[in-house]
């Protein structure tokens, strides 16, 4: 008999991965979504559809990694479904008739609208290609980036400037709320696994120009102070309690004879060096100081009381010797870039989501009496727009109340008309079942009593003169059929 298969993919006692609140501490439904989307579909280009995946995977996991464009969507399209999928950012890439690529940020549902044009871009196989130890492809992408913003906001700016402060506030706002915002008390450090900066750039003179350089990153940690076959040995250490795959990655000591050889370097060893002491240091970006957390064993209540009891007389003796114990430890930080690079160069702002008044231009700048002019016009739109939908919602209650007196009226003409239909049946009843009936001879056809047709059709029968009759009306049909035939 076949043993039954243990069901351990989606079912309890499967290996399912852990719960996003359990990863990163900050995952929620409030979260932002975006949609990273190419107008026109495969029309842009196979480099920009490549640049739209991967700012996709910058943007994971809140956003539409799976997504599908198709030749005729269209913006309405994707902005319909935003609201049932919670989207709240739309990312458009596209491509002009002169062969610029542009870039569109866009909040749902009511705007603003940022336009970018792409100056230059760098792919993400482009910089892996170039660096010597590429990285990524691992558990960097389950948890969102880590946002840091450089010079968005310049101390000499102000409403009268080409780029006047409250844009600068404004697009700060809608970088920001890109991503999950992050709260130090209760996300894991161990989360933050990518970096994204945005940097702008500072022009010397204030030309009105806003150039934003998009960098993203992963983080990378080590101990410091450690030589490296302590740091191999430690992280061998971790490799055995794992359930990976463990060839390649233990150090060979087959052909030592004692651990001290693999510690200090063998034979003609240097000694045991750090990186301190060695002549090549680590190259790194920042040291910190982490606390280490180790994982805990469930344990039972008396085996967790009598730990408790042993860590309680453990503290004392510490404190009476004035050690003090901690799982601090110094690491060097170090950032290796991930791709893709873009420089962004705003040109316009809209107030509306792809549409309505612009804010801000870049090349187009109107004087005070033209923005005037198209405030008021603006402002005529907006009540024309108002009252059209005025209109419309009195259209729709006009309808539904109509709608509502027709299904009343038709309830009281059913209930009429089946009054009506048994006021007749009373009436049927009453006179024609009671014309021309008499309880002692029966139902008489004509409504006459004494038929005199009826008395003198039997008194042929009687005297047999109804034959005579019968046979006089046979010879007349013969006659006229051969009359027929002659014819």
């Amino acid at each position: 008999m076949a043993k039954k298969r243990s069901k351990r993919r989606t079912h309890l006692g499967a290996h399912n991965p852990a719960a996003p609140t359990a990863i990163n501490g900050h995952i929620n439904s409030k979260d932002p979504k975006s949609m990273v989307i190419r107008m026109g579909a495969g029309e842009v280009g196979t480099s920009i559809s490549q640049l739209a995946t991967d700012v996709r995977r910058v943007m994971e996991p809140g956003t539409a990694s799976r997504l599908k464009e198709r030749k005729a969507n269209r913006l309405r399209d994707y902005v319909t479904m935003c609201g049932p999928l919670g989207v709240s950012h739309l990312l458009l890439f596209s491509r002009s008739e002169s062969g610029n690529t542009n870039m569109r940020l866009a909040i749902t549902p009511r705007g603003p609208t940022f336009h970018f044009r792409v100056d230059k871009y760098s792919l993400t196989k482009d910089v892996r290609r170039a660096q010597r130890h590429p990285k990524g492809g691992g558990k960097e992408y389950i948890t969102p980036p880590l946002l840091v913003m450089n010079n968005f906001t310049s101390p000499n700016s102000d409403h009268t400037s080409k780029v006047p402060r409250h844009l600068e506030s404004l697009t700060t706002t809608a970088f920001q709320s890109l991503f999950p915002p992050i709260n130090p008390q209760r996300t894991p450090l161990k989360s933050i696994r990518r970096v994204l900066l945005l940097n702008r750039e500072q022009s010397p003179e204030d030309d009105g120009t806003f150039i934003v350089n998009f960098r993203h990153y992963a983080i990378t940690t080590k101990p410091v102070g450690l030589s490296k076959p302590l740091r191999r040995l430690n992280a061998a250490e971790k490799l055995l309690k794992s359930s990976k795959s463990k060839k390649g990655q233990l150090p060979n000591l087959g052909k030592l004879k004692d651990i001290s050889e693999f510690m200090v370097g063998g034979e003609n060893g240097t000694g045991y060096e750090t990186d301190n002491t060695s002549g090549s240091e680590y190259e790194t970006d920042a040291e910190v100081e982490i606390l280490e957390t180790s994982a805990r064993k469930v344990q039972s209540s008396n085996k967790s009381s009598r730990a408790a009891q042993t860590a309680e007389d453990n503290s004392d003796d510490e404190n009476d010797g004035g050690g003090h114990k901690d799982n601090v430890e110094r690491r060097a930080v170090k950032l290796v870039e991930l791709g893709p690079r873009m420089k962004l160069r705003m040109t316009k702002v809209e107030e509306g989501l792809c549409s309505g008044k612009v804010m801000w231009h870049e090349y187009v700048h109107k004087t005070k009496e033209e923005i005037r002019e198209l405030e008021k016009k603006w402002e005529q739109r907006r009540k024309e727009k108002e009252q059209r939908k005025k209109e419309q919602k009195a259209n729709v209650e006009r309808k539904k109340a109509a709608k509502a007196a027709n299904k009343q009226q038709g309830k009281k003409g059913e209930e009429q008309n089946d009054d009506a239909e048994d006021e007749d049946m009373e009436d049927y009843d009453s006179d024609m079942y009671d014309y021309g009936y008499d309880d002692d001879k029966g139902f008489d056809s004509e409504g006459l009593e004494g038929d005199a047709e009826e008395q003198v059709n039997a008194k042929m029968e009687e005297d047999g003169e109804w034959e005579d009759e019968e046979e006089e009306i046979a010879e007349e049909s013969k006659q006229a059929k051969k009359r027929a035939f002659k014819g």
